[in-house]
């Protein structure tokens, strides 16, 4: 079931989350599977943490890694990736269920990549869900910055 403060930004921009079995899309290939598209379509969430403390979400396509200098370069810190606990503490969603949306206090980027194609799909706070969208939306609702990692790399 999508959390209701996530359902709540998804209706208000007339998005639907699609909802699957407990426990079937918590990796970007499982849900590439389920969803039946490539790993890349998938908008896959992780949680980072400066030496400052400052938290930065990075959504990126499913069959993407982003080197950790580049993340430095693009973040302009050295950070590391959160633990579980810390991920689920500071947004409020399980790994496998991150999802960009009715986050607080958390800086978004969104890879440029995720443009390439028609739709992508993130999470909705599940490891169950998948919302079809598109890069433009998401840059729109969550007021995430579209960042070109490849260029930085």
């Amino acid at each position: 079931m999508v959390p209701e403060k996530v359902q709540k930004v998804l209706s208000a921009h007339g998005l639907e989350a699609l909802e699957f079995e407990p426990g079937s899309t918590p990796t970007a290939e499982m849900a590439a599977r389920r969803l039946g598209v490539i790993p890349a379509r998938i908008a896959k969430s992780l949680l980072f943490k400066t030496k400052a403390g400052a938290y930065v979400l990075v959504v990126c396509p499913g069959d993407k890694r982003i080197p950790s200098g580049v993340l430095r370069q693009v973040i302009g810190a050295k950070v590391s990736m959160t633990t579980a606990e810390e991920t689920e503490r500071v947004t409020g969603f399980r790994p496998g269920g991150v999802c960009p949306f009715a986050l607080e206090g958390v800086e978004i980027l969104l890879d440029r990549e995720l443009g390439a194609h028609e739709s992508v799909f993130p999470a909705a706070g599940t490891d169950a869900t998948g919302v079809p969208t598109t890069l433009a939306q998401l840059a729109q609702i969550t007021g995430g910055k579209v960042v070109d990692f490849l260029l930085e790399a």
